[in-house]
């Protein structure tokens, strides 16, 4: 069974900088990507940032230039390194894996608050 697991999340001020982790364990087979998304209150959930398995990054444009994906050798583990936060960024904040097929797999969300 496979088990995605975020960490990091926090409240943090304006301008402040967090680092999310996503640990994933379990058989998944043929990965395609691993990325970040997020989901504000009231809001659909929205892509952050995907790394694909030859290590293509792609941001959504409201972070380009703050936020950071990555990812271990092992392909095992993502992080999230967000930098110069703002309000907007509040969300629950979730990992995924995606496979060939097309089938999700989702962490349970971190939340992240950015606030004064």
């Amino acid at each position: 069974q496979v088990q995605l697991v975020e960490s990091g999340g926090g409240l943090v001020p304006p301008g402040g900088s967090l680092s999310l982790t996503c640990t994933t364990s379990g058989s998944a087979v043929n990965i395609v990507a691993m990325g970040w998304y997020r989901q504000a209150p009231g809001k659909e959930r929205e892509l952050v940032a995907t790394i694909n398995r030859g290590g293509g990054i792609n941001y959504a444009e409201p972070v380009k230039g703050r936020f950071t994906i990555s990812r271990d050798n092992a392909k095992t583990t993502a992080y999230l390194q967000m930098n110069s936060l703002k309000p907007e960024d509040t969300a629950v904040y979730y990992c995924n894996e995606r496979t060939t097929c097309g089938q999700d797999y989702w962490g349970q969300g971190t939340q992240v608050t950015v606030s004064s």
